[in-house]
């Protein structure tokens, strides 16, 4: 029986279950509940509620989960705000967290989630604003009750206004060097101002001025009142309680919510001047970005979310396999990526993006791109629109949904809530699968849309514009706006290249075999066996109904370790094999198998996985093709270029970014700067990668892990066939894994120059040794500071809006590291105002009774032991302990049980070694007029590694 015919009886057999699992839910529903239809494998228990306030509630009822999460999303956001107080959407966001009638203390809905393990945030998006958190499961009542407060009986603390409204002025200095924010504004900037969305939308002190004339609050206030509604919001929560108990938390709280009967803000304006297309759009980048994109409006896709035209014409513009348009364009060294998919949708219009980044020579070959990209938009109007395309799509969707991994709690409501405004209460858990039924007219209709007449072409790079270029208003980005241009067409180069041009082929990566192998999943991996310089470990796991297995394969080479050149060849070779394996092993990724060649400090790691039936072939592909790489001139120079491209634009990266990597750069051994990489880079030619490559397998210590839905004699087969393939003549060695440097006693400064108005402050604080008990240690500190030293130098002396403490953890080394980024406040400002906080922290610390203390423990042990909900997140663990030759497969177990034996005590101690003291830290400060600590980098680098 061919594939085409399987793929026609798995989609029967599909349809006919969920044909059933429709009437048996329409059967259980109630004029104000409904059970949406679900996976035939998803055990939770669900229900969709209305509230008589018209707040739409869908609860999830998940037996076994140890997290609890919820998200309210209110269908307002920045396309709401008025004229003159743009922000005022953000703003409102900033202002509900910080104090209700109930629980009038600003912090305290904050403290209390993040100390019973959970987080919480919101973000203001264009037509909603979303609220959520997550926590320990038996504390996610009391977690609803100061949440649904938030929206019931918001404070709006006057006190609070000023700090907060210099908070969201942070937050907007924060990314004014950002090229994705930047470019933004100018597409903000060109499109039709009677839209709302061509409004600034994140606010500043300017637009969010408070006066005596303008006073903010009553803006505030009034926004408030007439913006959000109870009958505008949809709230999931999810967690381990019953149904029954889930709705008896959720339905009294969240019907105190005054519902003032209002509706979704309706933006009917096109997006775009119509009258000005075709145009084409310059902007100029800070990073060295080279980035072509073709805009078409198109109408809302919304209401087709069953059919998904949209999904359907995409996938064939985007496609990566052999013909295809990035094929084609990758192969002439003009390409580097390519994706198609919709951009903003705003209920009435929409639009289809194309979007490509480009290489030096396709930067010089922009009419030619475009000319090809009209030629295969042309090819799939006349020939893309076929049955058996649909229906291969629409197998792989039903297959997805079936087999789904199950999400992360707080993603899963985050996602739904804000889905529940757009899909009908049945389809909340499918509508992103469903594909219903072949409806080529629409097709037609979509792709009638996509000519010369109807695009906007934007080109982003660093190219520098005419000193007068127009510039966006809030974020100086220049930009250059062409109208009616000619669109590029018909070029004899162009008619060489559309020959080259195809459509896909059926899919011969489709799964027929399904099935689960029978019996018990292994509690952990076993070494199966050792192939001369090749050790095999192998773990059975069925235990998440998935008919996957995960294949890692790490080939550890003394030529990566040796310099900063052999990390450099290390990642050109993993980009050949992936360069060279990707027209083939396209259609494998949309059947449900993935791959992944990574470089990596000892080496560089294979890993493969996804349905297990055609994961041997992927694996032996990826293997043959690295044992064998194609290295050719042309690609080798594009690599090099854009490795090069990269490394510069790290040295562009945030004030903050930078210092971290610095700090692991100068500490963990074998660890290059980004400086050295970039001279490596530059110095390489074609020949060293060939050479490179050639050697690269002659001396290796490899490892290789089978994890899934795979048999003993499976994990065996591939092993053999490594064996075959790659280690045939290879030799054995040890390369040992890296350390991290042990910082001499004292604070160790480092300044580093980086051209960017904010002030950079890292503090890093090491622990003593990498014994499990330190690590507790410094795990809990890092818990239990974290909300005093936000809510003190973010909160209270509005330092800046990127403020934080955290565990700083490094290839087991503990430390704690404290972070800011200040558009204000100097380098020694900063460490003035840390240093207090550690003064006056100690006290509290020391006052801390042993209830609270206990709290903060069970925080970190339920992060710690946080359920696993996918096969991939259970094969990295085993991975890392492989890695790290913890093979007893217990290192979250033994941290957790240190955790919970760490005292006040010694936590005191730790506390003053690390930030009292400042004992064994680096303090790291950046500017654009400082000159970098070469010296200092250097002696680091002399250290010995901290002791186990």
């Amino acid at each position: 029986m061919g594939n085409h015919s399987v793929a026609r009886l798995m989609f029967t057999w599909m349809a006919a279950l969920l044909a059933l699992l429709a009437i048996s839910t329409a059967q259980a529903a109630t004029p104000d509940r409904v059970e949406p239809i679900k996976s035939p494998a998803d055990s939770n228990e669900y229900r969709y509620l209305s509230l008589e306030n018209g707040l739409e509630v869908l609860l999830i009822s998940d037996p076994d989960a140890d997290k609890a999460a919820a998200s309210l999303n209110v269908a307002v956001g920045s396309g709401n705000d008025p004229a003159g107080r743009e922000g005022l959407a953000h703003f409102l966001e900033h202002m509900l967290f910080l104090g209700t009638e109930k629980y009038p203390d600003p912090g305290e809905y904050q403290q209390f989630i993040r100390s019973h393990g959970g987080t919480h945030n919101a973000f203001t998006a264009f037509q909603d604003t979303n609220y959520f958190f997550d926590i320990q499961a038996p504390h996610l009542e009391p977690a609803l009750d100061r949440f649904a407060q938030q929206f019931a009986a918001p404070l709006f603390t006057a006190e609070l206004v000023d700090r907060e409204r210099n908070a969201v002025h942070s937050e907007y200095s924060a990314s004014l060097k950002e090229d994705g924010r930047r470019y933004f504004s100018v597409r903000k900037a060109i499109s039709n101002p009677d839209h709302a969305f061509s409004q600034f939308s994140v606010g500043n002190l300017i637009t969010l001025d408070n006066t005596e004339a303008r006073p903010l609050r009553e803006d505030l206030v009034e926004f408030w009142k007439n913006e959000y509604s109870a009958n505008l919001m949809t709230l999931v929560v999810y967690g381990p309680q019953s149904l029954d108990k889930l709705e008896a938390m959720v339905r009294p709280r969240f019907s105190e919510v005054e519902n003032r009967n209002l509706e979704v803000k309706a933006h009917p304006e096109p997006l775009f001047d119509k009258d000005a297309m075709p145009a084409h759009l310059q902007v100029q980048t800070i990073k060295d970005i080279k980035k072509l994109q073709l805009i078409f409006p198109i109408a809302s896709q919304q209401e087709h979310y069953r059919t998904k035209p949209l999904h359907y014409v995409a996938s064939l513009l985007g496609h990566e396999g052999p013909g295809s348009l990035f094929d084609v364009l990758k192969r002439e060294g003009w390409v580097e990526s390519l994706s198609a998919g919709s951009g903003t949708d705003t209920g009435h219009h929409s639009s289809l993006e194309l979007s490509m980044t480009l290489t030096d020579d396709g930067l010089k070959h922009q009419d030619e791109i475009i000319a090809l990209t009209f030629e295969y938009i042309e090819l799939v109007r006349q020939q893309g629109i076929d049955r058996f395309r649909f229906e291969e799509d629409q197998q792989l969707s039903e297959m997805d949904f079936r087999y789904q991994e199950r999400p992360e709690p707080l993603h899963l409501v985050m996602r739904l809530s804000m889905e529940m405004q757009k899909v009908a209460p049945e389809d909340v858990l499918r509508a992103r699968w469903m594909m219903t039924e072949y409806t080529p007219d629409q097709y037609r209709e979509l792709l009638s849309e996509l000519t010369p007449d109807n695009v906007l072409i934007t080109l982003r790079s660093s190219e520098a514009l005419p000193e007068e270029a127009t510039r966006t208003p809030w974020y100086d980005t220049p930009y250059r706006l062409e109208k009616n241009i000619k669109v590029p067409s018909g070029r004899q180069p162009v008619a060489a290249l559309a020959q080259q041009l195809g459509l896909p082929e059926e899919n011969p990566f489709i799964p027929e075999d399904l099935s689960m192998l029978e019996g018990p999943s292994m509690e952990h991996p076993e070494k199966l066996a050792t192939l001369d310089n090749l050790e095999l470990w192998h773990a059975k796991d069925t235990r998440f109904g998935r008919p996957e297995a995960n294949i890692y394969l790490s080939l550890r080479s003394p030529l990566t370790t040796e310099s900063a050149r052999g990390q450099v060849l290390t990642h050109l070779l993993a980009d050949a094999v992936s360069v060279d394996l990707n027209p083939w092993a396209y259609p494998a990724q949309m059947a449900g198998l993935d791959y992944r060649i990574y470089p990596h400090l000892r080496g560089l790691t294979i890993r493969t996985g996804g349905y297990h039936d055609r994961l041997p072939v992927l694996m032996n592909r990826v293997m043959s093709t690295l044992a064998a790489p194609n290295i050719s001139e042309q690609r080798f120079r594009i690599a090099r270029q854009q490795l090069i491209d990269s490394l510069r634009n790290r040295l562009q990266d945030k004030p903050v970014s930078q210092a971290a990597s610095l700090v692991q750069d100068a500490l963990i051994q074998g660890a290059w700067t980004t400086e050295e990489k970039l001279a490596a880079a530059e110095a390489m030619s074609v020949d060293d990668l060939r050479t490179f490559a050639e050697a690269f397998t002659r001396e290796v210590d490899a490892v290789m892990l089978v994890h899934g839905n795979a048999t003993r004699a499976f994990a065996l087969n591939t092993a053999q066939q490594a064996k075959t393939t790659l280690l045939q003549e290879s030799q054995a060695v040890t390369v040992s894994r890296s350390q991290v440097r042990d910082l001499p006693d004292g604070q160790t400064e480092i300044r580093l120059q980086v051209p960017h108005p904010d002030t950079g402050y890292l503090r890093y604080s090491q622990g003593s040794d990498t014994s499990f008990a330190e690590r507790a240690r410094y795990r809990l500190l890092g818990q239990v500071i974290s909300g005093a030293f936000y809510e003190e130098l973010r909160t209270t002396r509005q330092l800046g809006y990127v403020v934080y403490a955290t565990p700083f953890e490094m290839l087991e080394t503990p430390a704690i590291g404290l972070v800011v980024q200040s558009p204000e406040a100097s380098a020694e400002e900063i460490d003035q105002a840390v240093s207090e906080f550690a003064s006056g922290f100690r006290e509290r610390l020391a006052d801390m009774d042993e209830d609270a203390l206990e709290r903060e423990r069970q925080a970190v042990v339920s992060k710690l032991k946080e359920q696993e909900r996918t096969l991939s997140s259970v094969s990295e663990r085993y991975w890392r302990e492989i890695d790290r030759q913890a093979t007893d497969f217990d290192s979250r177990d033994q941290l957790a049980a240190a955790v919970a034996e760490v005292s006040k005590e010694e936590l005191l101690a730790t506390f003053d070694r690390a930030l009292a003291d400042g004992d064994a830290s680096l303090l790291v400060t950046t500017g654009a007029e400082l000159e970098t600590s070469e010296g200092t980098l250097e002696k680091l680098r002399n250290q010995a590694p901290v002791e186990d």
